[in-house]
């Protein structure tokens, strides 16, 4: 835990051989992360950037792209699960996520099948399976938890998302305690920030209308919904924390969602600068008629949050399976 008073975690949105091999452990001794995610574009950048992989990749030539694919994040996931599991085994999270293809986005059965064939092969109880926030994935996110299966519901953008999503938890708990389980597997709301910044700054200028702000209080308002539904084993994270440009600090969408009992998943870049600065900020709090008034204010100016919310999601999901087919051409 990185804050243990306001019950703040910070894990790490990167994924590569030899840092996990390395600066990693460094990072966790050190109690500045306790967790790590990683995405098909992180595993682009790692396999096809990464000089790291050669050796795996020359021993398993000959097999399918995908095969190659799962293999090596198979064993960076392990790695990873293996690095963190002594936060885990004394309930500081420790988790690691790995995602289905994403071409299975509309797939319920396709993705539970994977989901449950990944968590099986790594083979760690720490491992959490990433499925987007699609209505096929809803599903897929019910079944996985109810089987015991930790899951981090990705690419969340809307309040819709975040309700289905919340449903599908609520459904899974209910069948856990059918079972009498005695520990629930944890779930994560994954909220994408700075999306929304990169997305609608520009129209936002020519209207004077405060930048860099609707991505912070599009996750606030989803954040409220997370800990108003009082399921104990879900949790708000915070995702998409990276700046680009250098018009904000670096660490600006952790400083901003300072939120008790979230998670917030940063760039290394961006935890890096984080620290650097020791000085926790206020807790920051939900307030209903603050966002209220925002998003009248916003949409006063032509800017309807759900069909912003539509757009992104369906960007992220393009950007996610273009990685996912450069890899798989890649390494043909």
């Amino acid at each position: 835990m990185y804050n243990n008073d306001l019950k703040f975690s910070l894990w790490c949105d990167f994924v590569e051989r030899s840092f996990l091999e390395g600066e990693f452990s460094d990072l966790i001794a050190k109690n500045i992360i306790n967790a790590a995610t990683s995405n098909p574009s992180i595993f682009k950048a790692a396999f096809l950037g990464s000089p790291a992989y050669a050796q795996d990749k020359a021993r398993l030539h000959g097999k399918s792209p995908k095969e190659i694919y799962e293999t090596l994040a198979i064993s960076d996931i392990q790695l990873a699960a293996q690095k963190l599991m002594p936060l885990y085994e004394k309930g500081d999270d420790g988790f690691i996520s790995i995602e289905v293809d994403p071409f299975l986005c509309d797939d319920t059965e396709g993705t539970i099948e994977e989901g449950k064939r990944l968590f099986k092969a790594i083979g760690y109880p720490n491992v959490m399976i990433k499925v987007p926030a699609t209505k096929a994935g809803f599903g897929a996110m019910e079944v996985l938890l109810s089987e015991g299966i930790n899951v981090n519901a990705t690419l969340i953008f809307s309040d819709i998302q975040t309700k289905n999503c919340l449903n599908a938890f609520k459904k899974a708990n209910s069948i856990l305690k059918q079972k009498s389980v005695s520990q629930l597997p944890q779930a994560v709301i994954s909220i994408f920030v700075s999306r929304f910044d990169r997305k609608l700054d520009e129209s936002l200028k020519k209207i004077d209308f405060t930048p860099a702000r609707v991505g912070i209080m599009n996750a606030l308002k989803l954040y409220g919904i997370i800990c108003n539904a009082g399921l104990e084993n879900v949790r708000a994270l915070f995702a998409s924390t990276g700046t680009k440009g250098d018009t904000l600090s670096e660490d600006y969408y952790i400083k901003e969602l300072l939120c008790k009992n979230a998670i917030n998943t940063a760039p290394l870049a961006t935890i890096n600068a984080f620290i650097k600065n020791p000085e926790i900020a206020p807790e920051i709090v939900w307030q209903e008629d603050v966002i209220d008034n925002f998003f009248a204010s916003l949409l006063a100016n032509g800017i309807e949050i759900n069909t912003v919310c539509d757009e992104l999601m369906d960007e992220g999901l393009r950007a996610f399976k273009e990685a996912f087919s450069e890899i798989m051409e890649a390494l043909k």
